[in-house]
């Protein structure tokens, strides 16, 4: 649901696939969703004295924040943990990223290449909620519409 004209977070949805199928992850266990594109920059000095830069698409990133509401990740850690330990090949997953834009219409993007890297899984204390966070990188965001 758009406010005035923007999006705001609860337009996403998101579902995350691994080699090893989809990754439940609650949609509202997921607090926050960022991500951005690597980019190499790299500059050339002509002759002429003039700079010329170019900047080249080098892959993407980001992390999910989830408040935990099951062992989903904690088991999904565990197996790639047991897999690395026994050679096994893991292969990169893919993101769907949907989003309702504020004038209807739906924009779906899916990054390739993905690999998933848990990076904290939450710090347990009395009373207060346990925190995840899983990063990944990938190497395309593509438009699927």
């Amino acid at each position: 649901m758009p406010m005035n004209g923007q999006t705001v977070g609860r337009d996403v949805a998101l579902d995350l696939f691994t080699s090893r199928g989809l990754l439940v992850v609650e949609p509202k266990a997921i607090t926050s969703f960022t991500s951005a594109p690597t980019t190499t920059n790299t500059a050339s000095k002509g002759l002429d004295g003039i700079t010329r830069f170019g900047v080249f698409p080098d892959g993407w990133s980001g992390s999910f924040d989830v408040d935990r509401m099951n062992g989903n990740l904690d088991a999904y850690w565990a197996q790639i943990e047991a897999d690395f330990y026994n050679g096994v090949n893991i292969l990169p997953g893919t993101i769907q990223e949907t989003i309702q834009e504020p004038d209807g219409s739906i924009s779906q993007y899916r990054y390739t290449g993905v690999m998933f890297d848990f990076k904290d899984a939450g710090s347990k204390a009395a009373n207060q909620l346990v925190k995840q966070k899983l990063s990944f990188v990938a190497a395309r965001r593509i438009r699927v519409s």
